[in-house]
């Protein structure tokens, strides 16, 4: 993956650039040793690794506008960062390039249950959303699995979802407004505790934008009363593309389950030496979780298990009480984790129409197969959301690259059934070479003519999102 060269002449003046930002923040809030940035030289996308000129870590939106009006003036690109849980390298600094953490800024600023909201800064945790508002009986309706650790700042960057966006949407479904600082220092804000903004639809711009636009310091976000309750059942099938066939039947069907997840026979057997949750030993299964009241769950689970049974499943087991429910969750919430222990693993986000899963999935197969690299597919199947992870071993000469074909392939495959590249990873540096697959070139072009007008330097979080060549010569200009 290549990067662009860091400017000299920003590496030059390092120590006048650090002494700039250290006049106008606190003093813990600037970091320059090169022990320390090392801390922040990748995110999530961990193959690929470089240390930043310095790192600032403000505390409130005039900080943030104070650091970045020291960058604007002096020329200095920025790298905003939530918590660096990024899969596709979207907070990946250049050696010439700040980053701008909003870790510290993590504070609940507003709670209107009337209104059905809450403000928070944009550091604040995923999980902890609904931390601060469940005692009330609510919640915060996206739910990455990283929700533990990433900040909504960066769900706000790449458009988030989660297990359950099948039935509440992703991020951008959830979100009432932001505050954002521009490059140039300037606050601004967009949207608010209301739907539907007069005007241009700014906040959906916005939402993600990968930091390109802005460095978003506060969210509004929706929050919703918690359902009555809730019933996941599994589903085991002896082939992966049964398993997409029953997908798309449920779906068909008209059944809206909250979450439909998806795990093929690699995933499972990480899993269950992982996290010992119980599953069945089979090529393929589906976690189906529906939500209501008591004859609302009933009266949507047996539609459900009577298409599973016509589809020939290997095991069908409905949750009996809420012990039964975690276990059967357990497995899928670890599954990263999981396949982390077998080997180095490039996780992919392709989304694909769900009336291709079963062959997609019979395709992702036989690539795989034809390379040489095995893929476990786990991914969000009620709305096509794709999460390959193919399994590579960085000591290998050329595994690394053949691990970057082989999902160049399947990201490819995803664009020409129907799909797009990405559902809720974003681009970053992961597939931004690969934009032309989906976009032609006149889209692109009045994508960075967006960008031009919110940064016309392209000092934020350069090197991302369009191929690196277009965006060389957008800096130039």
């Amino acid at each position: 993956m290549q990067m662009p060269e860091p400017n000299p002449a920003i590496l030059a003046r390092k120590a006048e650039i650090v002494a700039a930002l250290r006049a106008v923040l606190p003093g813990d809030a600037v970091i320059d040793a090169v022990s320390e940035t090392r801390a922040y030289e990748c995110d999530a996308l961990a193959a690929y690794r470089c240390a930043p000129l310095a790192v600032v870590l403000p505390s409130s939106t005039e900080e943030v506008a104070a650091a970045l009006r020291v960058c604007h003036a002096m020329g200095v690109p920025v790298v905003p960062r939530g918590s660096g849980t990024s899969l596709a390298g979207g907070a990946m600094p250049s050696a010439d390039a700040v980053v701008l953490g909003v870790a510290r800024m993590a504070e609940v600023l507003e709670v209107d249950y009337a209104n059905r909201l809450i403000r928070v800064q944009a550091g604040r945790t995923n999980l902890s959303v609904t931390g601060a508002v469940e005692s009330d009986g609510f919640f915060y309706a996206p739910d990455p699995s990283s929700q533990l650790a990433c900040a909504i700042a960066g769900n706000v960057a790449m458009n988030s979802g989660g297990a359950h966006c099948l039935k509440y949407g992703v991020t951008t479904n959830n979100l009432l407004g932001v505050r954002m600082v521009l490059m140039d220092g300037t606050i601004v804000d967009l949207g608010g505790g209301h739907l539907d903004a007069g005007g241009l639809d700014l906040l959906g711009v916005v939402c993600g934008s990968e930091g390109q636009l802005g460095v978003v310091t506060e969210a509004t976000l929706r929050i919703l009363p918690k359902p009555e309750g809730a019933r996941p059942v599994l589903m085991g099938f002896d082939r992966s593309e049964v398993a997409g066939e029953c997908v798309s039947a449920i779906i068909k069907a008209g059944i809206l389950p909250v979450a439909i997840e998806f795990m093929d026979r690699p995933c499972i057997r990480a899993t269950e030496a992982f996290a010992k949750a119980g599953y069945p030993d089979c090529e393929a299964l589906l976690i189906v979780e529906v939500e209501g009241s008591e004859t609302e769950i009933a009266e949507q689970l047996a539609v459900i298990m009577a298409i599973a049974r016509a589809h020939n499943p290997v095991e069908l087991r409905e949750a009996a009480d809420e012990g039964q429910a975690k276990r059967i969750w357990l497995g899928r919430k670890s599954a990263f984790g999981a396949m982390g222990q077998i080997n180095d693993y490039m996780c992919l986000d392709g989304t694909i129409p769900v009336s291709q899963l079963s062959y997609v999935l019979k395709r992702i197969g036989e690539m795989s197969r034809a390379v040489g690299l095995d893929v476990g597919n786990v991914f969000h199947a009620g709305d096509g959301n794709m999460h390959p992870l193919i399994l590579y071993n960085a000591n290998t000469p050329g595994d690394l690259e053949r691990c970057e074909a082989l999902g160049a392939d399947i990201l490819k495959l995803c664009v020409e059934v129907g799909g797009c590249l990405t559902g809720e990873h974003g681009v970053g540096i992961e597939k931004r070479d690969l934009m032309g697959v989906q976009f032609a070139p006149d889209d692109l072009d009045i994508q960075m003519a967006v960008k031009d007008v919110f940064d016309p330097a392209w000092l934020l979080n350069p090197a991302k999102v369009f191929p690196l060549a277009s965006s060389a010569a957008r800096r130039a200009a």
